[in-house]
């Protein structure tokens, strides 16, 4: 089964062409950071324009890469939510008119739900449900039981800034611009991760719900104060790094212990962030668990994991009354 994959929930245009949910040939994204860094954050109004844009281009770039024409799709796969209502609305109505026009079937996919399925983008052995995911994005962070496909329940979720955004704007204190997370990554391997003891809120011994506008606050207050005005940019990063991601770590291994699943998968934006990636590897070693991480290209937003998430969960909608939707439930 060959799918067609959209994705512009943010400020990415993405296309991919995807077989079978886990074979990719070609995936296509076009990076909108240059026409928001001068803003510090992504401004809607110009994340909807440039999709506009080049939504078109990207589709054709990807079914050129893959070597495929338009009649050799099973399929057309997009995002429908949550997102930009801007940007959302961009990409559904470019699959739902492809998809009407080909006479192929069309998928609305929910964004979190891809960035699961992006566990199964060229993996030998794909985790097999049940596992435990954990999302960690900069708009959610959150612990998935996945109890088989299409049986997906959140155990535990952000009560105020997810991850990611805790890091933006942790980057944006500390002077590193937008976008800040890969910043912040950057300069923290340069620091010492011990410098500075930044809180971890771990909420409740037994709590999976997670909180990190406390971090993002005590390194604006530290970095306001005497000592903070003499710190090393790279230290701070580095503790503050280094106080998150300890509670991510937490966090899953607590949810790990509970559920008993012998595979964990970690995926989103943040999934790319080196220290995360070597503590959940280093835990998991000590645990006996398997941990599954994308490769780094498809942990940031892609269309790849669009068309992975809809040939798994497999629920065609109408082409016509798919509608795009910036709250859309998990």
């Amino acid at each position: 089964m060959i799918l067609l994959g959209i994705e512009t929930s943010c400020d990415d245009t993405a296309a991919a062409v995807v077989e079978d949910g886990r074979r990719v040939h070609a995936s296509v994204a076009t990076s909108q950071d240059a026409f928001h860094a001068k803003y510090g954050g992504i401004v809607p109004e110009i994340a909807g324009r440039r999709h506009v844009a080049l939504i078109s281009a990207t589709v054709e770039h990807a079914l050129q890469t893959a070597g495929l024409p338009m009649a050799a799709l099973d399929g057309v796969a997009v995002t429908r939510g949550p997102g930009l209502i801007g940007s959302l609305v961009v990409g559904v109505a470019a699959a739902k008119a492809i998809a009407y026009a080909a006479g192929k079937p069309l998928y609305g996919v929910n964004h979190l739900h891809g960035h699961l399925y992006a566990a199964y983008l060229e993996q030998e052995l794909p985790p097999e449900p049940p596992f435990l995911a954990l999302i960690v994005s900069g708009g959610h962070t959150q612990l998935v039981d996945v109890r088989a496909h299409g049986d997906l329940r959140i155990i535990g979720e952000t009560l105020d800034d997810a991850a990611g955004e805790a890091f933006d704007k942790t980057a944006r204190l500390l002077g590193l611009g937008f976008p800040g997370g890969p910043a912040m990554d950057r300069l923290a391997q340069q620091g010492d991760a011990a410098a500075f003891a930044f809180p971890r809120s771990m909420l409740s011994a037994d709590s999976l719900d997670f909180s990190f506008s406390g971090i993002k606050t005590s390194v604006r207050y530290f970095l306001e104060s005497a000592a903070g005005s003499a710190a090393k940019r790279e230290d701070v990063a580095a503790s503050f790094q280094a106080a998150v991601v300890d509670v991510l770590v937490g966090k899953t291994a607590l949810a790990q212990r509970r559920l008993r699943h012998a595979t964990v998968v970690i995926a989103g934006g943040v999934a790319a962030n080196s220290r995360l990636r070597s503590e959940m590897a280093a835990w998991a070693g000590r645990e006996g668990v398997r941990l599954l991480i994308p490769p780094l290209r498809f942990c940031t937003d892609n269309a790849a994991m669009i068309a992975a998430a809809a040939y798994f969960e497999a629920r065609p909608a109408d082409a016509l009354t798919l509608g795009a939707d910036p709250n859309l439930p998990f």
